[in-house]
């Protein structure tokens, strides 16, 4: 397994674009399974942007300043995923704004990946060596154990909480 940090996300959009992909097929079948796809969603961003928040976007910011804008746009962008992730995580899969609050969370979360994928990856990468992106990636993975799994988590709510005060 690759240790290069901007293959380890890579590779969590994918399962995110995934698990996407599974609640619009599930859209019409039973509200459990909904539910059940949403949990696993949040759980898969609630994890993924935490190790962005604390390893990758800090570093990146250090490491690359022209890519200063993006990183701020994107801790912006992972606030309001924060937002409706803690939502979603309050509500039934049979209340009516639930998969219209499911597909709007998709819907940015898709953009976010989109502009991290093509337009400041490939400026992180030409600025980083190797060893540099693999040692990002390997803080990310001895973090990921102890990363905040709900949007309720203490670690979650307070990287939340910091997005509003800093």
């Amino acid at each position: 397994m690759s240790t290069d940090a901007i293959v380890l996300l890579k590779e969590d959009h994918k399962e995110m674009r995934r698990l996407f992909k599974a609640f619009q097929d599930a859209e019409e079948g039973p509200a459990s399974e909904r539910q059940k796809l949403v949990k696993q969603i949040l759980e898969a961003l609630t994890v993924h942007t935490y190790l962005e928040n604390e390893v990758m976007y800090p570093e990146v910011r250090k490491l690359v300043p022209d890519v200063e804008d993006d990183i701020l746009e994107s801790y912006e962008e992972h606030h309001v995923a924060d937002v409706l992730c803690f939502e979603l995580f309050t509500m039934d899969a049979d209340d009516e704004r639930f998969t219209a609050k499911t597909t709007v969370l998709i819907e940015n979360v898709l953009h976010h990946v989109e502009e991290e994928e093509q337009e400041w990856f490939p400026k992180v990468r030409e600025a980083l060596g190797r060893n540099q992106l693999q040692e990002i990636g390997q803080r990310m993975i001895d973090l990921r154990p102890k990363a905040p799994k709900t949007p309720a988590a203490p670690k979650a709510l307070k990287k939340s909480l910091d997005a509003v005060v800093a």
